[in-house]
């Protein structure tokens, strides 16, 4: 076993890893915390049974698929005797931040004073006029971004763990009074919970997504892949939800209240053109 743990946001990222000269072993943290119901308490028995609940109900996920693909990978988290350095692979977007908070969370309860623990996290770059994502960086640069690594003290995870109880919450008036830019450490959790209070409905019961949806089914009617093509553009260019085809898959899935589907196509039915 290696000394270096390397904790990452996805498979991308890990396969990546695994191509260059990095030593470590890796852990992939398989989930999507941005949807489905929460509890604080990451790890634990009331956590992981809503999570199964979400994925079966929600998105047919068998529990044994949900426990092979998650659980099972995160649970090896608990015992990290062995190693002297423990590196967490993130991103600038929601999806990925709230998995960072977690994941702190997580780390917190079994915090190892003779562990180092890190952060990379990818976003602003000089010179690029997107934030960018690990995916946007080349198999060489790795080694580079290893070498820029941040440093996590245990008072830096006390802070996620605190903004990570915040978003499981999920009340709106405390989500926006908490200043989660105060640590230096997290830059862009303040950037994803911005994003996320775009996600509570208003007076009609709809959120950004949703009206965003409408007005692309609005203007022309289209697939559910094309539906999603569009929503992924409007997201790399004008928010940073870091979702995939799933999530959107999802809220178009709930909208049947306002589009009608017709030979594969959705269009938007007589109240959802009133609403919008």
């Amino acid at each position: 076993m290696s000394s270096i743990l390397h904790i990452v946001n996805g498979d991308s990222t890990a396969n990546i890893l695994k191509r260059t000269n990095l030593k470590g072993d890796i852990i992939v943290w398989r989930e999507a915390l941005c949807e489905g119901t929460l509890y604080f308490d990451v790890g634990s028995d009331e956590f992981w049974l809503k999570r199964y609940a979400y994925f079966e109900t929600e998105l047919g996920v068998s529990k044994l698929e949900y426990f092979d693909k998650t659980i099972k990978e995160l649970v090896k988290l608990e015992d990290l005797d062995g190693y002297n350095e423990v590196v967490l692979w993130f991103e600038f977007d929601l999806f990925c931040q709230v998995h960072l908070m977690a994941l702190c969370s997580f780390l917190l309860k079994s915090f190892r004073k003779d562990i180092l623990y890190y952060l990379v996290c990818t976003g602003k770059v000089k010179g690029k006029s997107q934030l960018q994502s690990l995916l946007d960086f080349s198999l060489n640069e790795f080694g580079n971004l290893y070498e820029k690594k941040v440093r996590i003290s245990k008072s830096n995870l006390v802070f996620a763990d605190q903004c990570w109880k915040l978003f499981a919450e999920n009340n709106y008036e405390k989500l926006q009074e908490f200043n989660f830019n105060k640590s230096k450490k997290f830059a862009y959790f303040q950037l994803a919970i911005n994003q996320h209070l775009k996600r509570f409905s208003d007076e009609k019961g709809l959120n950004e997504i949703d009206y965003k949806i409408l007005e692309t089914i609005n203007n022309e009617a289209l697939t559910e892949n094309e539906i999603v093509r569009n929503l992924l553009i409007w997201q790399q260019q004008e928010t940073v939800y870091g979702f995939g085809d799933l999530q959107y898959i999802q809220y178009l899935k709930k909208l049947n209240k306002y589009v009608i589907k017709k030979d594969s196509k959705y269009y938007l039915n007589n109240f959802g053109k009133k609403v919008l």
